[in-house]
């Protein structure tokens, strides 16, 4: 399909219509939880355990019922980061 194609399409689906420019700037990025969780190859209750966070939170923040908060989002982007010093740190805790 060309790119006007796609466009067309995606326009004409009544249940999954493109976002508008102001819907997209209402948006705000945050880490993907779940691929930072599964690259780790963590369980939910493991990756809570290691990062000292609550499994329940976690859980919600992967199935979207609220976002990270600004410092969960700091500490997971470390997490992405250095996995392995983020533990070492915690552990000592």
């Amino acid at each position: 399909m060309t790119e006007a194609e796609i466009e067309r399409a995606a326009r004409s689906d009544p249940e999954c219509k493109p976002l508008t420019d102001r819907e997209l700037k209402k948006m705000r990025r945050v880490p993907e939880v779940k691929r930072i969780r599964q690259e780790l190859g963590m369980t939910q209750v493991q990756f809570a355990r290691v990062f000292q966070l609550s499994a329940a939170t976690l859980r919600d923040w992967e199935q979207g019922r609220y976002p990270p908060d600004q410092s969960a989002r700091t500490l997971l982007k470390v997490i992405a980061a250095m996995p392995r010093e983020v533990q070492v740190v915690l552990s000592r805790a």
